[in-house]
């Protein structure tokens, strides 16, 4: 099948070999996505808003997403990134996962996130 891959820009896509998203076919993966903010709502906000993004330059939108993955640093950041999911994926409801990792590649970052669409 064949692949076609999205950059973002970032510095870590080069140096850890990988692509901010990739599709195959009417799938598409988008990488863990992290962004500056000062708490974890806005961290949150301004993920899925680089998710968009490059949905948008692969040809989907948010309406296309079916799953979200979101790593927070500090599970008593639930509620607030919860909220910044709800208020972007209310209508669409993707299937999600929200877990505690230890730390993020970072330490100012908070949150990650990582979504799958299908179009």
């Amino acid at each position: 099948m064949e692949r076609e891959r999205y950059s973002s820009g970032a510095p870590w896509e080069p140096l850890a070999g990988y692509s901010r998203a990739v599709r195959a076919g009417p799938t598409i993966f988008v990488a863990g996505t992290t962004c500056a903010g000062t708490d974890a709502y806005e961290q949150a906000i301004g993920a899925m808003r680089k998710i968009e993004e490059i949905l948008r330059e692969a040809g989907a939108s948010l309406e296309h997403v079916v799953q979200t993955r979101i790593y927070v640093t500090n599970i008593k950041d639930f509620e607030s990134v919860a909220r910044a999911h709800r208020e972007t994926f209310d209508r669409i409801k993707p299937a999600s996962t929200l877990v505690q990792v230890c730390a993020l590649v970072l330490p100012e970052l908070l949150v990650e996130i990582e979504a799958v669409a299908v179009i």
